[in-house]
C-alpha cells in the first residue's frame, strides 16, 4: 500500500457490513478504519485525520446527521452518508449539514468506489482552492471565495450551509448563463439529477431567502422554467 493512499474511516454499527467495506477499500488501495459509532470515530480521527468519511445515518446514540454537523465543522474531509431510506428530506438534510454525497442500500460497490474517487478527486483539489482569494461583489453583497463566506453591505457575515455555497460559487462563476439543475446537483451533491429530486429548488430557495431575493422578482438568481437558474446581478469585482 502507498503512503499517500487516501484514508478512509467507515463508521458503520452493523459488523457484517463494515466489515465487507472495509475488505473492499482496502482491497483496491485505500487505508480504511472501521468505527461503530461517533466515540470510536473521534478515537481513530485524533490518531489521523481521515481523507473521506463513510457514515451510515442510523447509527445508535449520535445518528450520522448529527456526526456530519460535527466532522464538517471541524473538517474539510469527504462525506459520503449511507442510507436504507428513500426519503427526499434525509437527502437534502444531510447534504445541507455538509455531506458530499449519499447512497442507498443496498449499493453496488463498483458505483460507491466511483463516488469515493471522484470525491476524494474534488477533495484534493480542496473544493474552490484554484479560486482562492477571489473576492465577487454584487447588489451589496460580498462573497470571499477563500475563506467561504458571504457579507452583507454592512459588513455582517450570513451563515451559508455547503450546499448553498457551493451553489452560489458555480452561480456566480457563469452570469448571464442559464446552469441546469443537472450541473447544479453534480457541484452539490456529485450526482446526476432526476425529475423527482428537488434538492436543488430547495437550497436555491434558502439561497434566495439569506440574500433577501423576492422569487417573484429576482434580481440576483432568476428561474430559466424548464432548463435551470441563472445568475442575473452585476458582479463587481
Amino acid at each position: 500500500m502507498k503512503p499517500s493512499a487516501a484514508h478512509i474511516v467507515i463508521v458503520e454499527d452493523d459488523p457484517v457490513t463494515r466489515a465487507k467495506l472495509a475488505a473492499y477499500f482496502a482491497a483496491v488501495g485505500y487505508r480504511v478504519s472501521e468505527a461503530e459509532d461517533g466515540d470510536s470515530m473521534r478515537e481513530i480521527l485524533a490518531e489521523r485525520p481521515a481523507d473521506l468519511l463513510m457514515i451510515d445515518i442510523q447509527l445508535p446514540g449520535e445518528d450520522g446527521l448529527q456526526l456530519t454537523r460535527e466532522q464538517r465543522e471541524r473538517s474539510e474531509a469527504g462525506i459520503i452518508l449511507v442510507t436504507g431510506r428513500t426519503d427526499t428530506v434525509d437527502r437534502i438534510v444531510g447534504l445541507e449539514l455538509g455531506a458530499d454525497d449519499y447512497v442507498t442500500k443496498p449499493f453496488d460497490q463498483r458505483e460507491l468506489l466511483a463516488r469515493v474517487k471522484n470525491l476524494l478527486r474534488r477533495v484534493r483539489r480542496s473544493g474552490v482552492a484554484a479560486e482562492i482569494g477571489m473576492v465577487r461583489k454584487f447588489l451589496g453583497w460580498t462573497l470571499d471565495l477563500g475563506s467561504r463566506t458571504l457579507r452583507d453591505n454592512s459588513g455582517e457575515f450570513t451563515d451559508l450551509t455547503r450546499a448553498e455555497f457551493r451553489a452560489l460559487a458555480l452561480l456566480s462563476a457563469n452570469p448571464g448563463k442559464v446552469l441546469s439543475r443537472d450541473r447544479l446537483l453534480h457541484e452539490i451533491a456529485h450526482r446526476d439529477w432526476d425529475p423527482a429530486d428537488r434538492t436543488v429548488d430547495v437550497v436555491v430557495r434558502r439561497l434566495r431567502q439569506k440574500l433577501g431575493d423576492d422569487s417573484r422578482h429576482p434580481r440576483i438568481i432568476v428561474t430559466s422554467h424548464g432548463e435551470g437558474y441563472l445568475f442575473a446581478a452585476s458582479l463587481k469585482g
